[in-house]
């Protein structure tokens, strides 16, 4: 006679059930509405199913990450049920719902890594493991924060949770009916055209930053990077020390008329400062592209872009990858990766401890002169006050 199932077999078995149903629902959210981002999710949590079922190693850390994965779901279903603008969603929470789709990349990532034989682990040290997991729960409890979730044990009543789940499915039935019933003849909605410019689809959970209301006296500086643009297809690093500007000058970039002339939808720009490997960065990336989930995304994002029109890619805060020296050789690998494709334009902004002399003189030694000089052919430098001189070719570098 076979031994009863455990208590973690109940649990595990008790969420797939419950989560399968919930990712139906999300499943047809996503093919009915403009919603950003719940394409990825929907299919990051197709495979998050197939992995969960047969993780060996941290099985109870992946049944919380996955329970309030569950969680986090419901409520963004329900958000868009009770939404009293037909389904659309005001610019907070879509900004919380790309957060959460970051974080569930991770929570992918840290689940495939505990199968056996995972060859995503291999990319992992057992630290690496370790802050991944501590990431994934600090992403979640943000969420979870913002949804005004309730967390607690696992409903043991599955009859209750495939309720639920039923319930739940034919609110979003009959919101997709109603949205019908009222649609204008003119196609999108105000929300969507608002958000047309910032995404390709809604596989990807790219969303770009605002514009910067305030951008006095950078003229020149902005007007030098344009210029760089001109003259091909440039990749360019901006340096400087913390609050000095970077991201508000890659901002005031991404969103010129010029830059959404030439690259429209194909303007990408990633937050960097939650990556702590190549391979948290490639499917970070990854995610921004609408890419399915893998062991590692690197040689899938290159092939992205290899096949795509004309892009920009914007990497901010890199520094925290390329500071530490265990990291910074597959960074600098990952980058000329992405440089060697021909019709890609790369800009990063670094952190770095920059010297200034009488004449403006630079210590790279900080971050690594041979790789950025490797990496990019120009860089804008930024200090207190105002920005240096501006453009300097990577010959000088």
């Amino acid at each position: 006679m076979p031994a009863p199932p455990s208590e973690t077999q109940v649990r595990l078995h008790n969420l797939i059930v419950c989560l399968e149903a919930t990712a139906d629902t999300i499943k047809i959210l996503a093919q009915s509405v403009d919603t950003p981002f719940l394409g990825a999710i929907s299919n990051t949590i197709q495979s998050l199913l197939k992995n969960i079922e047969t993780v060996k190693q941290n099985k109870t850390s992946c049944i919380e990450l996955v329970d309030q994965t569950h969680e986090l779901l419901k409520a963004i279903i329900l958000v868009h049920v009770k939404s009293d603008t037909s389904g659309e969603l005001p610019p907070n929470v879509l900004n919380n719902i790309g957060r959460f789709t970051e974080t569930l990349y991770k929570i992918h990532t840290f689940v495939e890594a505990q199968q056996n034989g995972s060859i995503v682990k291999k990319f992992f040290h057992q630290g690496e493991m370790s802050a991944l997991l501590k990431d994934c729960k600090a992403g979640l409890q943000q969420g979870l924060d913002f949804f005004r979730v309730k967390t607690g044990n696992i409903m043991s009543d599955i009859t209750q949770m495939q309720e639920e789940a039923e319930r739940q499915h034919k609110e979003v039935l009959d919101m997709i009916q109603a949205l019908s019933d009222t649609a204008s003849s003119d196609g999108a909605s105000a929300i969507s055209k608002i958000y047309l410019g910032s995404y390709n689809t809604s596989d990807s959970i790219s969303m770009l930053p605002s514009e910067p209301k305030i951008f006095y006296g950078r003229e020149s500086e902005l007007s030098d990077i344009l210029e760089l643009f001109n003259t091909g297809t440039p990749r360019i690093a901006i340096l400087g020390a913390g609050g000095m500007g970077k991201t508000s000058l890659a901002r005031a970039v991404v969103h010129h008329p010029e830059i959404f002339s030439r690259y429209a939808q194909h303007r990408f720009f990633v937050a960097c400062d939650s990556a702590g490997t190549k391979v948290e960065l490639a499917a970070l990336i990854g995610a921004h592209l609408g890419l399915a989930s893998g062991p590692d995304l690197t040689h899938p994002v290159v092939q992205h872009f290899s096949s795509s029109p004309p892009s920009l890619l914007i990497l901010d805060n890199l520094e925290t990858l390329w500071e530490p020296t265990e990291s910074r050789g597959d960074v600098e690998e990952f980058l000329s990766l992405l440089t060697d494709v021909e019709h890609l334009t790369l800009m990063v902004q670094i952190r770095a401890l920059l010297v200034y002399g009488a004449y403006g003189n630079i210590d790279y030694d900080a971050w690594g002169r041979k790789a950025i000089q490797s990496t990019v052919d120009s860089a804008i430098f930024t200090t207190s006050g105002t920005f240096a001189t501006g453009v300097c070719s990577s010959n000088i570098l």
